[in-house]
C-alpha cells in the first residue's frame, strides 16, 4: 500500500519499487486525509495524478486503484468494466491531469463535473450516544521526577514514525515541566470511551508550540483525547474544550480556548459540510502555526503520536510505549 496522505507522504520515496512487476501486488492508498487536501487536491484520484506525473504509465496508475485492490481484498464483482461486474465508473477528460468529468455508480449517472445529480434524501436525525466519559475534575498533567533522563517522543515531519530521545528534563520543584525553549513539551492521553480515569503522561519533541496547548479526540487507533501543552492549565482547558464538544480539536493559550472544531460524531466526525469543516479547520490550524507550531497539519500529526505500532516511541493512556519491543517502559530513566 503506497500511502499519500495528510499527515505521512511517501509516494515519492516509494516509486522506484513500482514497475510492471510488481504493480499488481501494490496498491494507492491515503491512510487520513484532511478536508483542506480533499477539496484542493482530490484523494486517490490525486495519488494517480501525482504518481503520472512523476512517470508512472497511467493504465498502471488506475490499475493501482481499481483492479488490484479489488483483487486483493476479493471484491469479484468490482474494480473492472466486465459482464457480472458492477459499472460503478468514471469518465475523464484526459489522462494527463486526471481530470474526472462524470461519475457513474452501478450504471447510474451520480456526479456531472464536481457535482453530485441527483437529490439525495438526508437521514433521519437521530439521537447521538455519549463518548466523552470524562471527569475533568480528577485530571492531574504533574509529573513528580523519578530519574535524571526521560524518554522523549521525537516528531519526524510528515511522517507517522517518531524517533526516541533520552534528555535531561526541565524541572520546577519536585516536577518535571515543559521547556518550550527546548521545543520539550509535555504530552498526554486520557481515556474516554469507559470512564477508567487512565491517564498516560510523556514529553514530546517537534510540535514547536511556544505557549499553550493542542488537544484532539482522533488519536488512531483506540481516539482516546490526546494533548499536547506547555502547561498544564492550558493542557486541561483544552481537554475540557473537547468533552464539552463531544469531541473535536481545540486549541488554547493563556487560560482561553482560542480555537475549536466540533467532531460530535463519535468525537471524530462532523455533522457539518467539508466545506465548512475545511474552514474551521484552517483556522484551527492557523491558529496553531501563530502560536509558534511549524508543522504542517499539527493535529494530525498529534493524533498517530498516540498509536502504539509504528515505531519508534509512541504514548497512549496506559503510557510511554517502546514500539520496538511492543513494551510499556518508564518514562524516567537513570542512564543515557
Amino acid at each position: 500500500m503506497v500511502r499519500q496522505g495528510t499527515g505521512a507522504r511517501n509516494l515519492c520515496a516509494l516509486l522506484p519499487i513500482i514497475n510492471q512487476r510488481t504493480a499488481p501486488r501494490m496498491m494507492w492508498c491515503t491512510d487520513d486525509r484532511h478536508p483542506h487536501d480533499l477539496l484542493e487536491q482530490g484523494h486517490i484520484d490525486s495519488i494517480i495524478r501525482e504518481a503520472i506525473k512523476l512517470g508512472v504509465d497511467p493504465v498502471t496508475g488506475i490499475q493501482m486503484a481499481t483492479l488490484y485492490p479489488a483483487e486483493y481484498f476479493g471484491l469479484r464483482n468490482i474494480g473492472a468494466l466486465a459482464p457480472g461486474r458492477r459499472a460503478d465508473l468514471v469518465i475523464l477528460k484526459n489522462l494527463d491531469n486526471f481530470e474526472i468529468s462524470r461519475v457513474y455508480s452501478r450504471g447510474n449517472l451520480v456526479a456531472k463535473n464536481g457535482r453530485l445529480v441527483p437529490d439525495l434524501k438526508k437521514p433521519d436525525a437521530v439521537a447521538l450516544p455519549q463518548t466523552m466519559k470524562v471527569d475533568c475534575k480528577k485530571l492531574d498533567f504533574s509529573i513528580p521526577v523519578k530519574g535524571e533522563n526521560i524518554r522523549v517522543i521525537e516528531i519526524i515531519p510528515d511522517q507517522l514514525i517518531t524517533r526516541q530521545l533520552i534528555i535531561k528534563p526541565a524541572i520546577k520543584g519536585s516536577m518535571a515541566v515543559a521547556d518550550p525553549d527546548r521545543d520539550l513539551l509535555k504530552i498526554a492521553v486520557v481515556e474516554r470511551h469507559q470512564g477508567t480515569g487512565n491517564i498516560g503522561l510523556g514529553f514530546v519533541r517537534g510540535l514547536k508550540l511556544k505557549n499553550g496547548a493542542i488537544a484532539s479526540s482522533v488519536a488512531h487507533d483506540s481516539h482516546n483525547i490526546i494533548i499536547a501543552g506547555t502547561n498544564d492549565q492550558d493542557m486541561l482547558l483544552a481537554v475540557q474544550a473537547v468533552v464539552e464538544m463531544e469531541g473535536g480539536l481545540a486549541l488554547t493559550c493563556d487560560k482561553k480556548v482560542l480555537a475549536r472544531l466540533a467532531l460530535p460524531i463519535a468525537g471524530l466526525m462532523s455533522l457539518k459540510s467539508v466545506e465548512t469543516v475545511k474552514d474551521e479547520l484552517s483556522l484551527i490550524i492557523a491558529m496553531a502555526h501563530n502560536s509558534g507550531c511549524s508543522l504542517k497539519d499539527p493535529f494530525m500529526t498529534l493524533g498517530f503520536l498516540a498509536l502504539p505500532v509504528i515505531p519508534e516511541l509512541k504514548i497512549t493512556d496506559q503510557g510511554v510505549v517502546d514500539v520496538n519491543r511492543f513494551q510499556l517502559v518508564s518514562l524516567f530513566i537513570d542512564q543515557k
